[in-house]
């Protein structure tokens, strides 16, 4: 078997991140979107000396517990994985990843890996499952729309890109992952575009006028945000725009009408500048009793309902706060510091990006917080700067994980709680060693399903060192 075959077999489980896993003699494939009790057709896209990894051509018999797909861009559009299955299902699916990916790394007493001698179906005491989002469908507050085509000169499109696919856009006005809402507005803003006869921005010649819509709904006010992302090299009427929207009869409101323009080269939504057309340029959210303002470009999570959630088992996972110091390290918005204050001396934030410790700052006055503090600055070096020690910390950090030059300074506080909050369950996994190599030991874990769906989903994880 060599990159390039193509083969079929059946689907026996799907592991973490999302793939079918394939036996072909005695080495396992592993097939992106494939699901349990397929028989798949697949190519070959990578081979090492352990397993390869596959792109599915054709589903060739669908196993027992698909259902026909809720969305009519599915299968098309790249955004979800699962949704020819339950919710239940999907619940189900991604359990039982995060189990297989954990047990073999978390350690019991005597150091001994948590996952031997344990049959798939056996749950360690640690841990507590996958918690569902109270939203599905119809759960995210924020969505990036491309401009696009979906063949060289074709019709504008706008929406999100086709599955497998850099270049070409597929307007997606029944995504089942945004509420009615969203189609309204995009509609909208593609039937005006289309009339001015401007193109889309070209992402290699580098031309164009169109670029993306950045469309923000807060579920707790309903107030919604519009941002049109565009080029410097036109200037249609966006007053004609600007009146269109404000006569669309949604089930919100909309707070704010803004213009960005973005004239860099890379395929991002890069602030050269925002104006507003009308209204304001920030709607305001509200989880667990505290407020939050959001502005077009500020971190917040996509799932309002489901960050309860995630937000209320980090409460739980680190408990009595009551005159104690804690380190919010990776801080961003603020959010989770603002959870824990109430109960708290004190909570410090630390994160590298700049404009979320402002708007952190900005959230915890608006929240009457004095016991916030938020700094600015890479953990790396803002934690040999810090005077206060702390009592426990919140680690929650970017995708890849803990810096590992920052891990050892933070093992050095030596604090008996920490909680790990992990959007990329394998960062989670890597960063265990360390943290279990310096006594901690893994008391809870859990997954909060913040992206029905898709293949996504969100750790927790209770460390504590006696």
């Amino acid at each position: 078997m060599k990159k390039g075959d193509i083969s079929e077999g059946n689907v026996l489980r799907t592991d973490y991140p999302a793939r079918g896993i394939v036996l072909s003699g005695d080495r396992e494939v592993r097939v992106k979107d494939a699901l349990p009790g397929q028989k798949v057709r697949y190519r070959i896209t990578k081979k090492n000396s352990h397993r390869c990894e596959a792109m599915l051509l054709d589903v060739l018999e669908h196993s027992g517990q698909e259902i026909a797909p809720d969305c009519p861009h599915y299968g098309r559009c790249g955004g979800c994985s699962y949704r020819t299955l339950s919710y239940e299902d999907q619940l189900r699916l991604k359990e039982g990843q995060i189990l297989r990916l954990f047990q073999p790394a978390v350690k019991q007493e005597g150091g001994q890996g948590a996952g031997e001698g344990l049959k798939d179906d056996t749950r360690p005491s640690w841990f507590e499952g996958l918690k569902a989002s109270p939203d599905h469908p119809a759960y995210r507050n924020k969505m990036e729309f491309s401009f696009g085509d979906m063949e060289k000169g074709g019709e504008l499109q706008l929406g999100l890109h086709a599955k497998g696919s850099f270049y070409d856009i597929i307007t997606v006005d029944g995504c089942r992952i945004v509420d009615e809402d969203y189609h309204q507005v995009l509609d909208c803003v593609l039937a005006w575009a289309r009339e001015t006869g401007l193109g889309h921005f070209h992402r290699v010649a580098h031309t164009g006028y169109f670029r993306h819509l950045l469309v923000r709904r807060a579920r707790a006010t309903g107030e919604i945000l519009v941002d049109l992302v565009t080029t410097s090299q036109a200037s249609p009427d966006l007053e004609v725009l600007k009146d269109r929207l404000l006569g669309l009869k949604l089930n919100g409101k909309i707070a704010g009408i803004l213009h960005t323009t973005n004239d860099s080269v890379a395929d991002a939504i890069n602030n050269g500048g925002t104006e507003i057309l009308w209204g304001s340029d920030v709607i305001t959210e509200k989880l667990l009793g505290l407020t939050f303002h959001i502005t077009p470009f500020s971190f917040f999570q996509t799932n309002s309902r489901g960050a309860e959630v995630l937000y209320d088992t980090v409460r739980s996972y680190i408990g009595e706060t009551k005159d104690k110091v804690v380190f919010d390290l990776y801080s961003g918005t603020g959010t989770i510091a603002q959870v824990l204050a109430p109960a708290a001396a004190h909570v410090t934030g630390v994160e590298i990006v700049p404009e979320a410790v402002q708007s952190a700052r900005a959230s915890a006055e608006l929240n009457g917080l004095a016991n916030c503090s938020f700094l600015s600055g890479d953990v790396l070096k803002v934690v040999d700067e810090l005077e206060e020690k702390p009592d426990m910390i919140v680690l929650d950090p970017p995708r890849e994980g803990v810096n590992p030059k920052a891990m050892p300074k933070i093992i050095g506080f030596g604090v008996k709680r920490i909680v790990y909050i992990a959007c990329k369950a394998t960062s989670l996994v890597r960063d265990l060693q360390p943290l279990q190599m310096a006594g901690y030991r893994v008391q809870k874990l859990c997954g909060v399903d913040l992206f029905p769906g898709t293949e996504h989903f969100e750790v927790v994880a209770l460390l504590e060192r006696g």
